[in-house]
């Protein structure tokens, strides 16, 4: 029988556009924005000043503090502005601007490959931040953040994420299929760094070919097992993940850390192949560009930095017929308010959509179905979440373990009264992490 978790829903998978089509790399362009802000934590802080040369892979940012990392050059040039520019979360946050060098071929960044055994846990967590590793999964979590273990911390599993279970998103299928080796390799230097003893990867069964590049990989290593699991959402969140290959649940409140596993999204694992083999920062990803607004769905390489505007007019430009472009997959993703924004390290999709798919269904009152209590893959009550949210009755919200909400959408997916159930939780739990952080201040 096939892996799963409880509840969860099943949107459609509409892939089979992009699920196929190997990785092509974007053209490089004229400029690249880099918000200091790529991640969750800190903002990072300028090494450089406008007029300075660099070149690829050079650090342009230091970490803002220990949840910060380490920013690059995307390519050889010239740094032409520092200042606010437009960000996807559709604020202005301050970032270096830079013009690309015409006369450069732009060869990616050199150096001799490190020995991570030869290295402490403590120069290991250090030289991840170094080369600006996060999440790559969506969250993006600076990754070196999730190893620095507390005194006495024992991690036993690895749980290797490659579900990607959110519809129109392959960028993760193809790294799987096209890098399963680096995926492999960068899992096992996380391994032998944490002492862990089993390594699982975690692949929805709709992608075969992957699995099957995975094994082939793993083949002869006995602590690592690639594991299908059903094709359901959000089957990659990382609670859903640690029940379905583990058969455990986290705790209310708790991390998976605290059941003894570490979660990490396959492309991380393969950022951190690229760190140690070929001394490359995270400079690059593989960004998916498809919905029924695309002229030409891709998969691309895309620097970070890039324009959203270029990237989507590289692929033929969008449809006349579009009305929104959504940064990431449609449940979780954002809508973008402008296409002057940059792709970040945690840009794993650009979608465009029509005025057909997004349009925003008429809002019922709530028929107290329980549709959205079936589906919650945290077994929430939503319906009354949403009820509290919107009547401004946020602490009680905390009674009915309103913070365990992953933010899925699965809710508002199953809701036939067209709630935003999922935007109300989300509006409710940002105020209550700002009242908690002004009577912490206080």
């Amino acid at each position: 029988m096939t892996r799963s978790f409880r509840h969860g829903v099943h949107p459609e998978g509409h892939k089979e556009a992009t699920e196929h089509l190997p990785v092509e790399r974007m053209p490089f362009v004229d400029r690249y924005v880099l918000p200091l802000s790529q991640h969750t934590g800190a903002p990072a802080t300028p090494l450089v000043a406008p007029g300075r040369r660099v070149s690829r892979g050079e650090a342009i940012a230091a970490p803002g503090g220990f949840v910060s990392t380490t920013l690059h050059a995307p390519v050889d040039g010239r740094v032409v502005a520092i200042g606010p520019r437009p960000h996807p979360a559709g604020r202005l946050v301050e970032a270096i601007e830079i013009e690309i060098d015409p006369w450069s071929p732009q060869s990616p960044p050199r150096a001799a490959a490190v020995d991570p055994a030869t290295l402490s846990r403590d120069e290991f967590v250090a030289t991840l931040q170094e080369a600006g590793l996060v999440g790559m999964g969506g969250a993006a979590f600076p990754t070196h953040v999730k190893y620095r273990l507390p005194a006495g911390r024992v991690v036993r599993q690895l749980l290797v994420n490659g579900c990607e279970c959110e519809p129109f998103l392959t960028s993760d299928h193809r790294l799987m299929v096209e890098r399963a080796a680096d995926v492999v390799r960068g899992a096992s230097i996380v391994a032998a760094q944490l002492g862990i003893v089993e390594v699982l990867f975690g692949v929805e069964t709709n992608k075969a070919d992957a699995i099957a590049a995975l094994e082939a990989a793993t083949a002869g290593r006995p602590e690592m097992r690639v594991v299908p699991l059903a094709v359901k959402y959000p089957q990659g969140a990382e609670k859903m993940l640690v029940r379905a290959l583990l058969g455990i649940e986290v705790p209310s409140g708790k991390l998976p850390l605290d059941v003894g596993a570490v979660v990490n999204n396959v492309a991380t694992m393969t950022a951190i192949a690229d760190w140690f083999d070929r001394r490359r920062p995270l400079i690059e990803r593989v960004v998916t560009v498809a919905g029924p607004g695309v002229r030409r769905p891709a998969n691309l390489l895309v620097p970070v930095g890039t324009p959203v505007r270029a990237v989507l007019e590289h692929c033929g430009g969008l449809a006349e017929a579009t009305r929104e472009v959504v940064m990431g997959g449609p449940m979780m993703g954002a809508p973008l308010a402008s296409l002057d924004v940059p792709v970040l390290k945690g840009t794993s999709g650009l979608l465009a959509f029509t005025e057909a798919e997004a349009r925003l269904p008429a809002e019922y009152s709530c028929i107290k179905c329980g549709r959205c209590v079936e589906a919650c893959p945290q077994l929430l009550n939503p319906s009354r979440l949403g009820r509290l949210a919107r009547a401004g009755r946020w602490e009680e919200m905390l009674a009915y373990h309103a913070m365990d909400c992953v933010e899925c959408g699965s809710c508002s997916f199953a809701c036939p009264s067209g709630i935003p159930i999922v935007q109300l939780i989300r509006v409710a739990k940002g105020a209550l992490r700002q009242q908690a952080a002004r009577e912490k201040v206080s």
